[in-house]
């Protein structure tokens, strides 16, 4: 994504090798910026973000716990708990999106 390739230029961690192409660089997943001589061209982008969310269908939960289980003891566990409706885990594991 363009927005994990804008980095400042002293943050810059270099990717590729001495005359790199843009094609090459982008190529093996980094980033290409040749407007500035004395940093990397082809660099290593940021990282994505992600973060957890709990589902909100609930049929297509994953169970994370058991039968009986109450809210405390499966949110001790990371997961997510909702106590409705009937047939499907009350206790069930987070998904991770991009940010």
């Amino acid at each position: 994504a363009k927005c994990q390739c804008k980095l400042p230029q002293r943050e810059r961690t270099n990717c590729g090798y001495p005359g790199i192409s843009a094609a090459e660089c982008k190529k093996i997943g980094c980033c290409f910026n040749a407007s500035v001589s004395g940093v990397p061209w082809c660099y290593t982008p940021k990282p994505k973000k992600v973060k957890k969310v709990c589902p909100s269908d609930p049929y297509a939960r994953i169970n994370c716990g058991h039968p009986g289980i109450q809210a405390r003891e499966c949110t001790r566990k990371g997961c997510c708990f909702r106590a409705h409706p009937a047939g499907v885990p009350w206790c069930f594991y987070h998904r991770v999106t991009e940010e």
